[in-house]
């Protein structure tokens, strides 16, 4: 389907602000996990393999997207879950029930396990337990992911100055670099606190036109305060474009607060990534209820 560019009006300003619907993309597989997922997908069948393995949290998009995914390719899904205290909650949170549904089945681990989950001891007893398989890194993130990646542009949007976008493992944002006009600049927003982003980009992106602002992150990953949640419900009534609390309304929240303090030329047109996640929502209701703070208004 065709992606829409969605104008957001703004007043007082010379400044032209578009959001690209990726969210629309698809309704389980959407946004950017849709572009990540799409050639894994293809790989892991070319490959003739019949088990995907791939990591995640708790309210994980790339554990419901791949999910979904791998049930429509024909292929099994096993999602190493960080933490163990999930085990025998999976009715208590709708990612992983939906996931669950999907026919995913779950190996939960601690949190010090999962930070090894990337060496050659662990992945070889993931080949030992489950035998082959094809592995896709948590986020979806690899050569293949940044491929999808680079589809997301397209000619109708090199009238744009900067292209936006939310960063967690920094996939997203490196196919926008690579397939970016020399003339765009892409600025990336890190959903996570710390500096590290910066080198795992460069391991798959091929130009400089590009710099992260890291001001945004309301305390860091999946953390939001009040201001974020009023912003996201103020947002939704003034456009109807859900954002998902996690990623995306943290990038619009920060290029909505630059342009009112002039960070960017004048007559500048800025294009917005919708990165979907909108499935997380549910999830964060819960914990927003269990808070007492306000909960996320979204209809889908």
């Amino acid at each position: 389907m065709k992606i829409i560019n969605q104008n957001i009006k703004l007043k007082n300003t010379s400044i032209s602000l578009s959001i690209k619907r990726e969210d629309l993309l698809h309704p389980f597989v959407s946004g950017n996990k849709f572009r990540k997922l799409k050639y894994n997908i293809l790989e892991a069948k070319k490959l003739n393999h019949e088990l995907l393995i791939t990591f995640g949290g708790a309210y994980s998009n790339h554990i419901a997207a791949s999910a979904f995914a791998c049930r429509e390719a024909g292929l099994e899904s096993i999602g190493i879950i960080r933490g163990e205290e999930l085990k025998g909650k999976i009715e208590e949170n709708p990612t992983l029930k939906f996931a669950q549904n999907c026919g995913m089945k779950f190996e939960f681990i601690s949190r010090t396990d999962y930070q090894n989950k990337t060496n050659a001891i662990f992945l070889s007893n993931l080949t030992s337990k489950y035998g082959k398989h094809y592995l896709l890194p948590e986020g979806g993130t690899n050569d293949l992911a940044i491929k999808g990646c680079e589809e997301i542009l397209t000619p109708d949007d090199n009238q744009f100055d900067y292209i936006c976008c939310a960063i967690g493992t920094g996939g997203t944002i490196s196919g926008l670099i690579n397939s970016a006009k020399p003339h765009q600049k892409i600025i990336g927003f890190p959903a996570l606190k710390g500096n590290f982003l910066s080198d795992d980009i460069r391991k798959f992106a091929t130009n400089t036109n590009w710099e992260l602002i890291s001001d945004y992150h309301f305390g860091g990953y999946a953390n939001v305060n009040q201001t974020l949640i009023s912003f996201i419900n103020t947002f939704y009534s003034d456009y109807k474009i859900p954002l998902d609390p996690v990623y995306t309304s943290k990038m619009v929240f920060g290029v909505l607060d630059l342009i009112e303090k002039e960070y960017f030329p004048k007559n500048s047109k800025i294009l917005m990534i919708h990165t979907g996640g909108l499935q997380g929502i549910e999830g964060m209701n819960l914990l927003l209820e269990k808070k007492k703070m306000t909960k996320i208004i979204f209809n889908e």
